[in-house]
């Protein structure tokens, strides 16, 4: 066992450099696409980029007065301070999308910090779990893998569910699965569900997506409810993503539910 661990290990360090080489080489090559635009294409960008910029930089002040009202808050209460979180953006080298295995990995590891166990996210929510870090790579465990599985809730509703990740087929969008659900709990195609991360989780901050919910169903107990998520179609291309890394050293309660 000792010596499939070490050739494991060497074999991942031995293959980083070249996939991170070919990562290299695509973002140089889209460098040199994008000089080929005319003066008026980038204009354009540059327009659209600017009032981006400005929109970002409206909500960045009223995250800073949120969190300061938070701070002031918390010392009126003695509230205990919430976990905080770096967030270290990784850019996607490659992806294993097949049935069973649903991985990314990406261009940065112990040489940027990041824990195993790690939460990583992008826009839409959540992405998955950090499970293996290398030198200058890390594993990510997707959402959509069987193997993944962490406590939410439904947005609106405080108490817990179970989340879990199912084989995918290849086609349509990625899929996942949601079971101890309380049995008023209705969904409906018009009116489905949307599920989101809970301070239960562990790694998770409380309120990111995760995807939302059409139907439920009645579960083999009998008395909990159980019904398929429905994950965001950008799981399948995305390119950068955020891992989140605790500004403290506890990490106790990185463990899955």
């Amino acid at each position: 066992m000792g010596v499939k661990v070490f050739l494991k290990a060497s074999f991942t360090e031995f293959q980083a450099p070249a996939l991170v080489a070919s990562s290299y080489l695509d973002d140089l090559e889209g460098f040199w696409a994008r000089r080929m635009h005319s003066k008026r294409e980038l204009e354009i960008a540059g327009q659209e980029i600017a009032r981006a910029k400005s929109y970002y930089q409206f909500n960045a002040q009223r995250v800073d007065t949120l969190e300061a009202e938070v701070r002031r808050l918390e010392a009126i209460l003695d509230l205990p301070s919430r976990r905080e979180y770096r967030y270290e953006v990784a850019r996607v080298i490659r992806r294993d999308l097949s049935a069973w295995w649903q991985h990314l990995i990406l261009r940065k590891g112990r040489d940027y910090g990041i824990p195993e166990g790690a939460a990583v996210v992008f826009a839409g929510g959540v992405v998955g779990r950090v499970v293996e870090v290398n030198a200058f790579t890390s594993r990510v465990e997707l959402i959509s893998s069987p193997n993944f599985r962490m406590a939410a809730q439904f947005e609106g509703d405080p108490r817990p569910v179970v989340y879990e990740g199912l084989p995918q087929s290849g086609f349509g969008d990625p899929v996942g699965r949601v079971s101890d659900a309380a049995q008023d709990l209705v969904a409906t195609t018009q009116e489905p569900l949307q599920l989101v991360s809970t301070h239960l989780g562990g790694t998770f901050p409380a309120g990111l997506a995760i995807g939302r919910v059409s139907w439920l169903e009645p579960g083999s107990s009998g008395i909990f409810q159980t019904g398929e998520v429905i994950l965001d179609r950008d799981l399948l291309s995305l390119h950068e993503v955020a891992v989140l890394i605790p500004l403290n050293s506890q990490q106790s309660d990185n463990n899955v539910p």
